[in-house]
């Protein structure tokens, strides 16, 4: 259990370190102040311009794969390494504790980003076979809607889905798929409401069906 807690808390404070608020610290700039308010890649480039948009992006997806394909196996003292502990229930706590990390930063206020980038990540580096459907869902949802939230919630579907059905009968995949598809709603519970008030922001340059007035 101490092996098991350690490295998840290690998993949470890398999350914590979100891509848009250390960059935007040396910059001297606060995201959350600015556009939709939100720490994540989106609102940087809308924001910031494209450099900066890609820089946040890969930080979050990065510290997504580290959170699974490092921590999990970092040597740690003897004393702490617990024998029983399974390497895939310490690989998918990890992977849910670099997400809660990257929303609740303990450094930035417990006021990060809502998780899509890391999540990317995380099923870069856990399950490989999810993350085309997961980028296909996404970038069908955005060309068809222009609502990246709602994109990113149904990508997060779409990887629940697939690996109930290819994930060879692995209900612990198919389970942390459905928690965090579970969160990511949550986290972005605020588009949601927008979008039932029609108040939500479209991301134009990749609606390609927007009317032609839009």
């Amino acid at each position: 259990m101490l092996e098991l807690g350690l490295k998840i808390l290690v998993a949470y404070l890398l999350g914590a370190l979100v891509g848009s608020l250390v960059l935007g610290r040396w910059r001297g700039i606060d995201i959350r102040a600015m556009g939709s308010g939100n720490a994540g890649a989106t609102n940087a480039f809308r924001t910031q311009g494209k450099g900066f948009g890609v820089a946040v992006f890969v930080i979050d997806v990065a510290k997504g794969v580290l959170a699974v394909a490092w921590i999990p196996i970092a040597p740690i003292p003897a004393s702490w390494h617990d024998p029983a502990l399974s390497p895939t229930w310490l690989a998918l706590g990890c992977g849910l504790a670099v997400v809660v990390g990257h929303v609740f930063p303990v450094w930035f206020d417990f006021r990060g980003g809502k998780g899509a980038a890391t999540m990317i990540g995380v099923l870069a580096a856990l399950a490989p076979r999810l993350l085309a459907p997961t980028v296909i869902a996404w970038c069908l949802v955005v060309a068809l809607t222009g609502f990246v939230g709602l994109a990113t919630m149904l990508a997060g579907a779409a990887a629940t889905v697939t690996a109930a059905f290819l994930g060879a009968g692995d209900w612990r995949l198919t389970g942390f798929c459905a928690a965090l598809t579970a969160f990511l709603v949550y986290t972005h519970r605020g588009n949601i409401a927008r979008m039932r008030a029609g108040q939500e922001h479209r991301a134009r340059r990749l609606w390609l069906f927007r009317p032609r007035s839009a």
